[in-house]
């Protein structure tokens, strides 16, 4: 068994994406089209890239990239090293994007035809991250507001700030309970506004993956686990879209990032949630 988990998803696809080029690889930023057929994913070196998925009796069978873009600045130059580290993606039904980035901690706007990115106002909290522990989960509510949370470890009381952009600024809206090793590093809403967090650790043994459904709207937050997986049942998990398939189903679709590390994978996995 890959996984153990409640009795709340079922797997259905699980393909390795390789592709001979420069540009492939280390993606942690994913979002999917209404239909899942378009991919769109960013590179931890400041590539975007969208890919048809095609499959076959609703299971993914195989990927054709259509067009890939480096990130640019306000400027309209390439983002330099330090500052093209980005780390999630989100998409709102009319097409605005959005990018997360590390080391430089930010969120941007971004231009998915032209690869421009502008970036947002910060919170003060964003420049006391670590450098490895940014703004890697990145989401959009159904009302609109921009969602995002760090994969810095849980404070004193077992949380971690949850924080939404609205109205030209950042607030925190809500303290997520962070249980265990698991850090979050993706995320996404579904069209009932409930999100889904995507949690990584790592074990001498591989990546586990952990992924949550919380309802904001209860006081406390309520989170049900979905999975929880055994090291190595995936690789390194980093990326989550949640839309709905043509027979209402809610879908789970994910990537992992391979580090440009010739010994891990890029994996796309898709579950089905069993509501």
């Amino acid at each position: 068994m890959p996984a153990r988990s409640e009795p709340s998803l079922r797997l259905v696809s699980t393909v390795t994406w390789e592709w001979d080029a420069a540009w492939f690889g280390g993606f942690s930023g994913l979002e999917l089209s209404q239909d899942g057929r378009l991919m769109t994913v960013l590179s931890d070196r400041g590539t975007l890239a969208e890919v048809t998925l095609l499959r076959e009796n609703d299971v993914i069978v195989g990927l054709a990239p259509l067009s890939n873009t480096l990130l640019f600045g306000q400027d309209d130059r390439p983002l330099k090293p330090n500052s093209r580290d980005v780390e999630g993606l989100a998409m709102a039904r009319d097409g605005t994007a959005y990018a997360s980035f590390e080391l430089e901690h930010r969120v941007a706007r971004l231009n998915i035809q032209t690869g421009v990115t502008n970036d947002l106002p910060s919170h003060p909290d964003f420049g006391k991250l670590g450098k490895n522990t940014g703004l890697e989960a990145l989401a959009i509510h159904p009302d609109g507001r921009l969602f995002t949370l760090s994969e810095a470890a849980a404070d004193a009381t077992g949380m971690v700030p949850l924080y939404a952009f609205d109205k030209d600024r950042w607030q925190i809206t809500h303290r997520v309970p962070l249980p265990g090793p698991f850090r979050p590093v993706g995320a996404d809403f579904d069209d009932q506004g409930r999100l889904y967090l995507l949690e990584r650790t790592v074990t001498p043994l591989g990546f586990r993956t952990r992924i949550r459904r919380l309802d904001l709207n209860a006081e406390p937050i309520k989170a049900k686990v979905l999975l929880t997986s055994f090291p190595a049942a995936f690789d390194n998990l980093e990326g989550l879209s949640v839309w709905r398939d043509q027979s209402g189903a809610t879908r789970l679709t994910l990537i992992s990032d391979d580090n440009f590390f010739p010994l891990q994978t890029t994996q796309i996995v898709e579950f089905t949630v069993l509501e």
